[in-house]
C-alpha cells in the first residue's frame, strides 16, 4: 500500500518506517524535518520525505488536505494530540483511505483498578494529556462505528529503546538514578517502591502497527494496548538494574510527602504522574485479534536503552 506516516522521524517511526519499507509498502514520511531518525537504516533511502509544520498548517486548515493530496491508502498518525487535529484528519480523509491508525496512550485509563487493565475498561483519565487522548479515541471510534471511517487506535506504555532515556525506577527521567544503580550507591524510592511501571520497546509498538495494518478486518474500529507482557514494581525494577552491574541493591524508602522534596520539582511531577497511574495493562486483545506478541519484556526494553546510554557515554560504568 501507499502509507503516509505522520511524525515519521520520532522513536516509533524510526522503527516503523523501515518495517513498512521492508514489507513492500510505498512510504511517505511526514515530519518537521528537524531531526534524523533515532536509528540509521538503509530503508530510508527508499522513503519519500515531506517536510510540514503541522501546527501552523492546522491553524489555517491546510494540513489534512496536504495529507489527503499525497493519495495514501493508509495513514499512520503518531503525533496527534487533540481532538480538533483528529477531526481535521477525518474530514480530509473520509472516503479516501483504507485504514487510519492513531497512536494513543495507556494514560487514557487513568489509575489502574482491576488488573490487568483491559481495553474495554472505563476511561477515567486524570491529566490533560490522558483526557485529550481519550477524547481523540472516543471521536475516532465513534466515526468508525457510525460513519465507517477505518480507524484503529494503538495505546503504547512507556516507550523506550535505543536513543531514548527510559523512565527510571524512581518513575522519572533523571539519569542519576541509573548512574547510582550502576555505581552501587544508595537510591531512595518513594513510598515502599510497590507502584508499577509498564515499558514497551519502540520496535514492539512498530510491530503492533504493522500487525494492525495487515489485519484490517479485525483492527478497524478497535483500540489495542502496546506494552510489555508484564508490569514492574519500582523496587523490582531497581533491584534488577543493580544486578546488571553486579551489585546488591542499596534501596531506601521515604513517604511521598518527604520523597518529593529530595528531587527537582519537574522530576517530582513526572514521578507522581507514574505513581498515581501505576499501569498494568493486558495484551490479550492484540494477541487474540491480531496475533501480536511483544518480543521484549519490560526489562529487556529498558536494558536496550541503557546499553545505548553507556555506549554513548551518558552513563559511566566502571570496568
Amino acid at each position: 500500500m501507499r502509507v503516509v506516516v505522520i511524525g515519521a522521524s520520532g522513536h516509533i517511526g524510526s522503527y516503523l518506517v523501515p518495517r513498512l519499507v521492508d514489507a513492500g509498502h510505498d512510504v511517505i514520511a511526514v515530519s518537521r524535518g528537524q531531526r534524523a531518525p533515532y536509528r540509521p537504516h538503509g530503508a530510508w533511502r527508499r522513503v519519500t520525505s515531506v517536510t510540514a509544520d503541522r501546527v501552523r498548517e492546522e491553524a489555517d486548515g491546510s494540513f489534512g488536505r496536504r495529507v489527503a493530496a499525497l493519495r495514501p491508502d493508509a495513514v499512520i498518525d503518531l503525533i496527534c494530540f487533540d481532538e480538533p487535529s483528529a477531526r481535521q484528519m477525518v474530514a480530509a480523509l473520509s472516503g479516501k483511505v483504507r485504514h487510519f491508525l492513531h497512536c494513543g496512550t495507556i494514560w487514557v485509563h487513568g489509575p489502574s483498578m482491576r488488573l490487568p487493565t483491559t481495553e474495554d475498561s472505563p476511561r477515567r483519565p486524570i491529566g490533560e494529556y490522558g483526557r485529550a487522548k481519550a477524547a481523540i479515541e472516543a471521536y475516532l471510534l465513534d466515526q468508525a462505528h457510525r460513519e465507517g471511517f477505518p480507524a484503529t487506535i494503538v495505546h503504547p506504555g512507556h516507550i523506550t529503546g535505543r536513543g531514548w532515556v527510559p523512565i527510571n525506577p524512581a518513575g522519572n527521567l533523571d539519569l542519576a538514578v541509573f548512574q547510582a544503580l550502576a555505581d552501587g550507591t544508595e537510591v531512595t524510592l518513594p513510598n515502599l517502591g510497590m507502584e508499577t511501571l509498564q515499558h514497551v520497546h519502540a520496535d514492539d509498538v512498530a510491530r503492533l502497527f504493522m500487525d494492525a495494518l495487515a489485519t484490517p478486518a479485525n483492527a478497524v474500529g478497535e483500540s489495542f494496548h502496546s506494552v510489555a507482557p508484564t508490569a514492574l514494581t519500582l523496587r523490582g525494577y531497581a533491584e534488577a538494574v543493580s544486578g546488571w552491574f553486579g551489585h546488591e541493591p542499596r534501596l531506601t524508602y521515604l513517604p511521598w510527602d518527604q520523597w518529593r522534596h529530595t528531587v527537582s520539582e519537574r522530576d517530582a511531577e513526572i514521578t507522581y504522574d507514574h505513581l498515581v497511574h501505576s499501569p498494568h495493562c493486558g495484551m490479550d486483545k492484540a494477541s487474540r485479534l491480531l496475533g501480536h506478541h511483544p518480543r521484549h519484556t519490560s526489562l529487556e526494553a529498558v536494558r536496550d536503552a541503557v546499553e545505548e546510554l553507556i555506549a554513548t557515554g551518558r552513563l559511566n560504568v566502571k570496568e
